[in-house]
C-alpha cells in the first residue's frame, strides 16, 4: 500500500515529524498487544497486516493533529467585517 510505504520511509527521516509518526505507530502496535521488535518473530502476513495497519492509524493522527492546529491557528486569527 502506498501510503504505508511513504510513511515508513519517512520513518528513517530526520524530523520531529518522523519522530512522532514512530511514537504513533509504536502506540498502535501496544494498543494490540505489540512492540515493533517483535514484528520480525511474527508471520510474515501478520506482521505485514499490523505495520499497514499501524502506518494507517499514524497517518490519521497525524492529518487529525495538522488540521487541528491549522483550524485553531484560524480561529485566532481577527476577522474582518469587510
Amino acid at each position: 500500500m502506498p501510503l504505508s510505504t511513504n510513511i515508513l520511509d519517512r520513518l528513517l527521516a530526520d524530523d520531529p515529524q518522523s519522530l512522532l509518526e514512530r511514537i504513533l505507530i509504536a502506540e498502535y502496535l501496544l494498543s494490540n498487544g505489540y512492540l515493533m521488535s517483535e514484528l520480525q518473530t511474527l508471520p510474515v502476513q501478520i506482521a505485514r497486516n499490523l505495520k499497514t495497519e499501524a502506518c494507517q492509524f499514524a497517518a490519521l493522527r497525524l492529518s487529525e493533529i495538522e488540521y487541528r492546529d491549522v483550524f485553531q491557528r484560524k480561529i485566532r486569527l481577527p476577522i474582518s467585517l469587510n
